[in-house]
């Protein structure tokens, strides 16, 4: 794809609208230095000296669409706590529609710690519930979605396994949405696998890939297989393999295999990668890009990402750059 052309498609996620339904989760980092050890146990002692919270999970899809200028609506659950709170307050002072949000008082906001000392992560701990939510929480997230799905050019799914994304919910928002003539796109989890049947394209990384159907993929010739083998058992139009140094392969609706390089400079960080992947993808897609057009932007977005610290998202301005560089 050529410079004008990726510009072109840039230039246009300001006109489209995503529909983001997923695990929502709030990032918190507690950044500080260490000094010693600890005369208690041999760790060391964190001075802790200041905290930042920031959208996690599907909540960081929607960051990053928003972060691209698209708009985006988001529907997912979230504890009657601070954690849900934030959640809420940040991603409504971003620009997201938030009435999809659904407050759920039998669990508790999704939060992942991460405790950061001289731009190292030390450790990380995670406060979650990830039981499945009750029939009564799915029938009031499956009516938000579909009243969403009107407005919306695409529908991202994001399934971090967390309980939202019941069999029913996930098949029943394919259904909504292939109904209504939106693609559907799906960041996936191997438990929930049999659910995404008859989505548009979904967007494993490797492993996950190989996990699926067996194989291990050491050529194109193994990625072409396991993709059309997904491709075949979920009745999907694509899949976007996401395979880190080695890039993106992406196998069509015709079975063709495009192979896409990588364009990171330096791995610093892969937090969150994977949701700046599928929302560069989707906006893409929505913005009227060929698949292949969509993945390469995503590619150079994630290339981006990769080279910042934490939950991080990409400006229009550097996807623009990007292009500049490896375009000379």
């Amino acid at each position: 794809m050529n410079r004008n052309r990726a510009l072109e498609l840039i230039n246009g996620f300001d006109s489209q609208h995503l529909l983001v339904l997923g695990d929502l989760m709030l990032d918190e980092f507690i950044w500080g230095e260490v000094r010693r050890i600890s005369p208690e146990a041999p760790v060391p002692v964190v001075e802790v000296r200041r905290e930042t919270f920031h959208l996690g999970g599907a909540a960081n899809v929607a960051r990053n669409i928003l972060s691209l200028e698209g708009k985006v609506s988001i529907v997912g659950v979230i504890g009657s706590d601070r954690a849900g709170e934030r959640v809420l307050e940040n991603a409504s002072q971003l620009g997201a529609d938030v009435v999809g949000i659904v407050r759920d008082d039998s669990r508790m906001t999704t939060v992942k710690t991460r405790i950061v000392a001289h731009s190292q992560q030390m450790v990380r701990y995670d406060r979650e519930n990830r039981t499945p939510i009750t029939r009564d929480v799915e029938i009031v997230v499956i009516e938000r979605f579909r009243a969403l799905l009107r407005d919306a050019h695409a529908v991202v799914i994001s399934d971090y396994d967390k309980g939202l994304l019941t069999e029913k919910v996930v098949r029943t928002a394919i259904e909504a949405a292939r109904d209504a003539g939106r693609p559907v796109l799906v960041d996936p989890k191997i438990r929930n696998w049999p659910f995404y049947r008859g989505a548009d394209m979904i967007t494993p990384n490797q492993s996950e890939a190989e996990l699926a159907t067996g194989l291990e993929l050491t050529d194109d010739e193994s990625i072409l297989i396991a993709a059309s083998k997904i491709r075949n058992s979920l009745e999907l139009k694509s899949v976007l393999l996401t395979r880190g140094e080695h890039g993106m392969s992406l196998v069509d609706e015709t079975g063709t295999l495009t192979s896409i390089p990588t364009v990171a400079r330096e791995v610093y960080d892969v937090t969150g990668a994977g949701d700046t992947v599928i929302a560069a993808l989707a906006l893409g897609i929505a913005a009227g890009g060929t698949l292949a057009e969509s993945a390469i932007i995503a590619n150079h977005a994630a290339g981006i990402v990769v080279g910042k610290f934490g939950t991080a998202c990409v400006s229009p301005e550097e996807l623009e750059a990007s292009f500049d560089e490896f375009s000379e």
